[in-house]
C-alpha cells in the first residue's frame, strides 16, 4: 500500500528547513498513514492556528494519524496531548533523530519530549533545498542565548548551537557539486554562530572559509541578522568578496531606545543607523529589509512615529511588521497592553511605507542589468533579492543576465519585468 504520509509547517524557514529533514526520516517508518503538524510558538495566534489545522486535517483525513512537533509542542505539550484528534506529540530533538523515526507510529509513547536546554550539538542533516531547488539552505546554528522580553523562542529552540566549520564547509561542496548556484545560511540567530565553539570564533570565520573552499559557489546569503554581533572582518569580506549577496534583512524589532531597552534588544535606533550607513559605504548596492513589530506594550505615538522615521533613516526597502500579540509565558505578556485597534493601525501605517519604499527602490533599477537566479521557469531573484519577471522558459536555478524595464501597470508592485540579455 502506498505511504500516505503528509507534513504542514508553520512558521520560521528553519522549521520549513526541518520539515524537509523529518520529510526524508519519515521514509523509515513502517507506518504508512500519519500527518506531521510542524508548529510555531511566537505568538498565541500561532498556537490557535495550529489547533485549527490539526481539527481540519482530522476531518479531510480521518484515517491518518496525528503527530503534532517543533516549537509549540515542545513549550506547552500538554496544549496538543489533550487533544483528540492528536496521536502523538514530540519535541524539536526527537524530530530530527533518525532512530526515533523507526518507532514514531508507536503511540503508547504519545508523549516524547527531551529537555532542549540540555543539548549541546545540532544533528548534522543535508537536505537539497526548500520547496524549489533553485537555492538551498545550510543550517549553520540552532538556539539563542538571548531573552528579548516578547520572545519565547528560546524555551523552544534551546541555547544556541553551532556546527562546525568543517561540516558546513563539506556540505556546500556537495551542494555546489549538485549544481546549486546559490547557499543561504540560516538558524535562529545566525550572527551567535560560534559563541560555544572552541576560541569562539564569529560568523565571518565562518563565512570566509565556506567562499575559501567554495570558490565556484556563485551566491551566498545570510538570513536575518543582528547587526550588533558582526565584527570588522564581516565588512571587510563584503568589501572584498562579491560572492556575497548584497541584501541583508535585520533584527530590528523597534525604533525607539525606550521600546528597544524594555524589547532587551541589544541595539539602539543610533547603532543601527551608523550599521546601514557604513555598509552601504562599502558595497553601494546593498538592500535592507527588517522585522518591525508595531504596539509593543506601553508604544506611544511618537515612539511608533520613531519606528516610522527610521525606516527612511536607514533606508529599509523590506519589511515584515508583526502587530504585537502577547506571547503567554513572556515578560512582555504582563506589561501594558495597548488597544488591539491602534495596533491594527500602525501595523497598516507601517506596511504601507514599506510598500512605498519597495515601489521606489523598483524605480531604480529600470534600465538596468541585473543578475537573476531562476526561482521558476519566468521569475526570478536579483542579488538583491528583488523580484523580476521575464517571458523566457528558463530552468530553475540558473543564473541569467536580464535587462529590467519599467514596471507594467497591471503588474504586482512587488515585481519587476525585464528581458534576458547576452
Amino acid at each position: 500500500m502506498k505511504k500516505d504520509i503528509q507534513f504542514k509547517t508553520f512558521g520560521c524557514r528553519l522549521n520549513s528547513y526541518e520539515t524537509e529533514v523529518m520529510q526524508n526520516l519519515s521514509q523509515k517508518s513502517a507506518d504508512k498513514n500519519f500527518t506531521v503538524i510542524n508548529t510555531c510558538a511566537v505568538t498565541n495566534e500561532a498556537i490557535r492556528k495550529a489547533k485549527q489545522a490539526i481539527r481540519k486535517l482530522k476531518i479531510t483525513n480521518p484515517t491518518n494519524k496525528i503527530f503534532v512537533t517543533g516549537c509549540a509542542s515542545q513549550i506547552e505539550p500538554k496544549t496538543f496531548l489533550d487533544m483528540p484528534q492528536v496521536d502523538k506529540v514530540f519535541g524539536n530533538v526527537e524530530k530530527l533523530n533518525p532512530s526515533f523515526w523507526k518507532d514514531v507510529t508507536d503511540t503508547h509513547k504519545s508523549l516524547e519530549i527531551t529537555n532542549i536546554m540540555n543539548e549541546r550539538t545540532i544533528p548534522n542533516h543535508r537536505i537539497q533545498g526548500i520547496g524549489s531547488r533553485a537555492r538551498a539552505y545550510v543550517q549553520v546554528q540552532n538556539g539563542c542565548d538571548h531573552r528579548c522580553t516578547f520572545c519565547i523562542i528560546p524555551f523552544g529552540r534551546g541555547n544556541s548551537r553551532s556546527v562546525e566549520i568543517e561540516l558546513v564547509v563539506q556540505q556546500i561542496k556537495g551542494l555546489v557539486k549538485r549544481g546549486f548556484k546559490e547557499v543561504v545560511l540560516t538558524g535562529v540567530d545566525i550572527t551567535s554562530w560560534g559563541t560555544d565553539l572552541p576560541g569562539t570564533p564569529k560568523l565571518s570565520r565562518l563565512i570566509r572559509d565556506i567562499l575559501k573552499s567554495n570558490r565556484t559557489l556563485e551566491r551566498l546569503r545570510l538570513s536575518s541578522i543582528d547587526q550588533i554581533e558582526l565584527d570588522t572582518e564581516f565588512f571587510e569580506i563584503l568589501a572584498n568578496e562579491q560572492q556575497v549577496m548584497p541584501h541583508f534583512h535585520l533584527s530590528l524589532q523597534s525604533g525607539d531606545n525606550m521600546i528597544l531597552k524594555r524589547m532587551k534588544r541589544r541595539h539602539n535606533r543610533e547603532s543601527t543607523i551608523e550599521f546601514c550607513n557604513k555598509i552601504r559605504s562599502i558595497r553601494s548596492n546593498v538592500t535592507l529589509g527588517a522585522d518591525i513589530i508595531v504596539g509593543f506594550p506601553t508604544e506611544t505615538e511618537n515612539m511608533f512615529e520613531n519606528s516610522i522615521n527610521l525606516v527612511d533613516e536607514c533606508n529599509l526597502t523590506w519589511l515584515h511588521v508583526f502587530p504585537f500579540s502577547p506571547r503567554t509565558g513572556t515578560p512582555a505578556a504582563r506589561m501594558p497592553q495597548l488597544e488591539k485597534k491602534i495596533i491594527s493601525e500602525r501595523a497598516a501605517l507601517l506596511r504601507k511605507k514599506g510598500e512605498l519604499q519597495n515601489i521606489i527602490h523598483n524605480k531604480t533599477l529600470a534600465g538596468k542589468k541585473r543578475l537573476l537566479l531562476m526561482e521558476t521557469s519566468g521569475l526570478g531573484r536579483t542579488e538583491c533579492f528583488t523580484k523580476v519577471q521575464i517571458n523566457d522558459d528558463i530552468k530553475s536555478g540558473s543564473i541569467v543576465n536580464v535587462q529590467i524595464h519599467e514596471q507594467h501597470k497591471n503588474m504586482d508592485s512587488k515585481i519587476l519585468n525585464g528581458e534576458v540579455v547576452i
